[in-house]
């Protein structure tokens, strides 16, 4: 069986939160997807049309920079894949992430946190980002989720 990799972006700890815990059930490896320069509470203001995020989620070709790669990406078999939801989808930093490499043949599972938004179109707008992979259906969970219920996911898959 190949190796996992629990991938994610974390603009204000509660995605990293959930991902640890993933982390705990899979065993994986962890890589955080940081962005080459951090996002500062005004920059995530989605009520601020001007602020960076709702700049970037406006121009869904923009692909904010990463700091940082995978080593190794080839040793992956599935790639668990974090983030919060913006604007009912996945920042376009994830776009950035996943068009970085060549997941042919490897299984990409998003999973998300939100305050109260659901998935969205998220699979339709990373589809083109990972072609070749076989991308699951994700997930959005809340802060709070326990470590049983991530496990209980895992397994569903």
């Amino acid at each position: 069986m190949g190796k996992t990799l629990v991938a994610y972006f974390s603009a204000t700890g509660t995605t990293a939160k959930v991902a640890k815990k993933l982390l705990a059930v899979t065993g994986g490896d962890a890589f955080v997807i940081q962005p080459a320069t951090a996002y500062t509470s005004a920059d995530l203001d989605w009520t601020n049309p001007d602020s960076r995020s709702s700049v970037e989620m406006k121009d869904k070709a923009f692909r904010p920079p990463i700091s940082g790669k995978v080593g190794n990406m080839e040793q992956y078999e599935t790639v668990y894949i974090g983030f919060p939801i913006w604007w009912y989808v996945a920042p376009t930093i994830i776009n950035t992430f996943l068009e970085s490499y060549d997941f042919r043949g490897k299984t990409v599972i998003p999973f998300a946190t939100s305050g109260g938004s659901g998935m969205g179109d998220t699979n339709i707008v990373l589809r083109p980002a990972c072609p070749g992979a076989v991308l699951k259906q994700g997930k959005r969970f809340a802060a709070s989720v326990s470590e049983k219920e991530i496990q209980k996911w895992v397994q569903s898959l």
